[in-house]
């Protein structure tokens, strides 16, 4: 299964072409899938069946030290979040959507690095679906996470300021707001090279 790409806002501008979670003007069901992800819950059945093949993201340290964005996120309730609010401890922002099938796959492995992390580390994972409300409610209602919660960016901020081009993106911080490495594409986030990844800010 390919990962999802995003496009550039220059090229939204001369093609008009609705892009995978970029598009902040198109309306929420405008956004393409790919040939493996054809329907929101084909995606996620997938995503079920599949593993190993996923976890090919690529990490990334060239933006080492650059601050956090001053950005909100909101839930489905409209309850907001500052990114900067979120000093004083690490923080792992991961970029995904519901119809992205790598990033379903990840969502469990997350969401078990907040329980295991606790205090540690903030797991803040944050939807890119556009008008999406609902349906990130229900994926949320539906698993039951222990720690992962609901966060909303429907015009795609976090998406464009990290111009990764690719879903899921996930973001490390230190304590001091500052980017350590970034993994783009999907990544087995049970893995002892995660742990290893993680201890220079985190520990172990």
């Amino acid at each position: 299964m390919p990962l999802i790409s995003f496009r550039s806002p220059i090229l939204l501008l001369v093609s008009a072409l609705a892009a995978a979670g970029c598009d902040r003007q198109a309306a929420p069901d405008s956004q393409p899938q790919s040939s493996a992800t054809a329907s929101e819950s084909s995606a996620e059945s997938s995503a079920e069946g599949s593993a190993e093949g996923e976890f090919n993201g690529t990490l990334d340290i060239a933006s080492r030290g650059k601050e956090m964005p001053d950005f909100t996120v909101t839930d489905p309730s409209g309850k907001a979040l500052k990114l900067r609010d979120l000093k004083g401890t690490p923080v792992l922002v991961n970029l995904w959507a519901t119809w992205c099938g790598p990033c379903v796959l990840e969502m469990p492995m997350l969401d078990k690095m907040g329980v295991a992390y606790e205090g540690k580390l903030r797991v803040l994972t944050v939807s890119q679906d556009m008008g999406g409300n609902n349906k990130v409610a229900q994926f949320f209602t539906e698993r039951r996470f222990a720690k992962l919660e609901p966060w909303l960016d429907p015009d795609n901020n976090l998406g464009f300021f990290y111009e990764t081009g690719m879903l899921p993106t996930t973001v490390l911080y230190d304590s001091q707001g500052k980017e350590v490495w970034r993994m783009i594409g999907a990544h087995d986030w049970s893995s002892a090279r995660t742990t290893a990844m993680l201890a220079e800010t985190v520990g172990k």
